[in-house]
């Protein structure tokens, strides 16, 4: 059983990376997890993705708050469907694979989230699209609470603000998707709402940051200085994961 406790560096690293993940996903309308999973899975293990999940949840609720008479709906419930498989198949590897193939996972997941990123790819909208993208959602998001890209690309035509309002309302209702999955398969106790209570003013720290630079920043150079990050922890947490093999 997981230890209920995390010395200071650890929590100190873990409070650091989980604002700059939610000030990032204010700002952009997701990036979360792609910044925290990684580096989290280096400081400590269980905290992917359980919390990292349920402080996307709790990022997301808020961004949905602020960006509410932007939000429209359509066509989200088939994403939502697709999740369910795809998170029980993430579920299932996440029960039976080594920590070392976990890492090599996660940094995987997030190899391919920066590569969808930088592909300007056009997909038409429709309830196949939707589904397919929500398994593939369910299956990054299970292993390494990375579901945002997938669904981002398909609604990467949507202005800034409709793009964050239609992320965060997905991402509140796929997060407690996974978190369901995750506790029928028993990945999820205590430990990780107790974790996440305290890290969750990381979270409000970087939803205030945020809302102070919206609409002040460049929002590409902020998902160009992401991505970097991004590659640069996914590499490292693949070199150590392969050692570890």
């Amino acid at each position: 059983m997981t230890d209920i406790s995390l010395d200071l560096v650890t929590f100190g690293l873990a409070f650091i990376i989980i604002f700059l993940g939610a000030l990032t996903q204010s700002l952009i309308g997701f990036g979360l997890a792609v910044v925290a999973s990684p580096l989290l899975y280096l400081v400590d293990p269980s905290l992917v993705p359980a919390p990292v999940i349920i402080m996307g949840f709790s990022i997301s609720l808020m961004t949905l708050f602020r960006e509410r008479n932007a939000l429209e709906f359509n066509g989200l419930q088939y994403a939502l469907l697709g999740r369910i498989p795809g998170g029980l198949l993430g579920a299932s590897l996440l029960l039976f694979a080594p920590q070392a193939v976990l890492g090599l996972a996660i940094a995987t997941i997030v190899a391919l989230a920066v590569l969808l990123s930088l592909l300007k790819i056009s997909i038409p909208v429709n309830r196949r699209s939707l589904f397919a993208a929500g398994i593939v959602s369910g299956i990054f998001g299970n292993i390494a609470a990375i579901g945002g890209p997938p669904l981002a690309i398909l609604l990467s035509g949507k202005d800034a603000k409709q793009f964050r309002a239609a992320l965060s309302a997905f991402f509140i209702f796929s997060s407690t998707i996974a978190l369901l999955i995750l506790a029928l398969a028993g990945l999820l106790t205590t430990y990780h709402f107790y974790i996440s209570l305290l890290l969750l003013p990381a979270v409000l720290f970087g939803y205030l940051v945020a809302g102070r630079l919206v609409g002040q920043i460049d929002k590409n150079k902020t998902r160009s200085m992401t991505l970097i990050l991004c590659s640069v922890s996914a590499l490292i947490l693949a070199t150590k994961s392969f050692i570890e093999l």
